[in-house]
Parts: C-alpha cells; structure tokens; sequence
C-alpha cells in the first residue's frame, strides 16, 4: 500500500476544525505541532513591536487513495478562504515503520 503524509497550515484555533475534516473524510487521526509565520508578510506591528501570528500544522498520515478525498475536506473546511487560511499539501512516504497505521480501505 502507498502512502501520503498530508500537511495542513492553519492559523492556531482551527486545528479542530482541520482534524475533524479529515477524519469525515475518512482519516483515523494526526499529529499538531505548534508553530509561527515567518513569511514577508506575516509579522505585524503591534505597539512597535513585530509579532508573528501563531500558526498549527496538522500532518495526517492516509493512504494514497483517501489523500484527495480528506485535502478536499480539510480546504473546504480551513482553506484560504475561511477564517483559517489554511494551505494543504502532500509529499509521498517512501517507507512506514513502528506505528499502528489503522488505516482502512
């Protein structure tokens, strides 16, 4: 079986909402990782100092045939065009080891 590791980029709070997306879609779970932007654009300025906004990254391990179906899912829940502004992505995984998958299909 092939495999995809979904990476999701969403403003903090929407983490939820990215996990339950994907898990309508058929997803069994992911990982967060807390992180900040560092893009030109995304410091702000805030009483003359820079703060960068807090972002989460979700990764969703799937297989290669339910990847498009749950990134649909995640966009049309957290994408550009929601409050979260998520950007979602996959990169293939050449070899999986020392995890329960309880990935179905």
């Amino acid at each position: 079986m092939n495999y995809k590791l979904i990476v999701t980029i969403v403003n903090r709070g929407f983490e939820t909402v990215v996990m339950d997306a994907a898990r309508e879609a058929g997803a069994t779970g992911g990982t967060l990782v807390n992180a900040r932007g560092a893009g030109a654009h995304e410091a702000e300025k805030l009483f003359g100092i820079a703060v960068s906004p807090e972002k989460e990254i979700v990764l969703v391990l799937s297989s290669e045939t339910l990847c498009e179906p749950i990134m649909k899912s995640v966009i049309a829940k957290a994408g550009l065009n929601t409050l979260g502004a998520g950007i979602c992505f996959s990169v293939p995984v050449d070899d999986v080891l020392g995890v329960a998958l309880g990935i179905n299909e």
